[in-house]
């Protein structure tokens, strides 16, 4: 069967994740492990991976130190390494309850983009303290797609965001491929959010995560909108606003002293093991009803690298 890795799903508003208990720092994950886990049909599926992780045992999260016991190790479905992910740190608090590693109530969980407050019940909604928010001065910002240019906003938190208001969500194509932005304004890439105004302090929108490409629902995106749409309909803080996404609503705080607050679900609905090695279809994988595919595949690989040696 061969090697097997222990693995929990779960999503906050749709935005769905693999979580790898990695709870004595021995399961590293390169771009590859990460990109097969996340595939719909060949692997568990997932927008991306949340490793579960000591601070102490993780050398990435080495600054945090004595601020945290947890690290969220968070990658995108194309095994790129982000920041944060909103949506992600309530399913990652979710299993630390759930799974008896941390006491339900308010803790720190560190990530890339810093450590973050958490409030986590047994039961409920959870509630994150995502930090402050950013402007960056990047000059004109335009996003196109299918001819039409819209303005847009930039908005650190701590991912990069680009956030444009339209008339309707459709306006946003179908997101296979990531909008243009301006060239040259985030060389890291960038999550698109697309939005519209459906009343007061209430919002919807669709968005293009950088690495992932359309998902039902940002958290940091959702974050990022409420920023955007404050600004632009003049609410100081304090405020609260309801952002609508495909996958369901959560409702995004801006406090007095100038932090972002996110309140939403978060659900495990499986576990088990993902048996390492046996993608069934890829290029390296036995058909075992056809294995001189393999072994005629495996012959011709060595001779154009015996060729290309020559």
């Amino acid at each position: 069967m061969g090697a097997r890795l222990r693995f929990v799903k779960g999503h906050g508003t749709e935005n769905d994740f693999v979580l790898i208990p990695d709870l004595d720092g021995a399961q590293p994950l390169d771009a590859a492990t990460v990109a097969a886990l996340c595939k719909r049909r060949a692997g568990i599926g997932g927008d991306g991976v949340l490793r579960v992780v000591p601070v102490d045992l993780e050398p990435d999260a080495e600054a945090y130190r004595g601020q945290a016991d947890w690290f969220m190790d968070y990658r995108n479905s194309d095994g790129s390494i982000a920041q944060m992910c909103g949506n992600g740190i309530r399913v990652y608090a979710r299993y630390l309850v759930d799974a008896g590693l941390q006491a339900p109530g308010t803790f720190p969980i560190a990530t890339r983009g810093g450590v973050r407050t958490v409030s986590c019940e047994r039961t409920g909604d959870i509630t994150v303290d995502m930090g402050e928010y950013a402007l960056p001065d990047l000059g004109a910002l335009s996003v196109t797609v299918g001819g039409r240019s819209w303005p847009a906003l930039a908005v650190t938190m701590p991912n990069p965001h680009a956030v444009v208001f339209v008339d309707d969500l459709d306006d946003a194509g179908d997101l296979l491929t990531a909008p243009q932005v301006t060239p040259g304004a985030f060389p890291e890439g960038v999550n698109v959010e697309f939005v519209i105004v459906r009343g007061p302090r209430h919002v919807a929108m669709r968005v293009h995560e950088r690495g992932s490409g359309e998902t039902r629902a940002c958290g940091t995106g959702a974050c990022a909108v409420m920023v955007a749409a404050a600004r632009r309909g003049g609410n100081d803080a304090p405020t609260t606003y309801r952002v609508e996404q495909p996958g369901g609503p959560l409702l995004i705080a801006l406090t007095t002293e100038g932090r972002v607050e996110m309140t939403g679900p978060a659900v495990l609905v499986a576990d088990g093991d993902w048996l390492l090695g046996t993608e069934f279809g890829s290029s390296s994988a036995a058909d075992p009803c056809h294995p001189e595919v393999a072994t005629a595949a495996a012959s011709s690989t060595a001779s154009s690298t015996a060729s290309s040696t020559v």
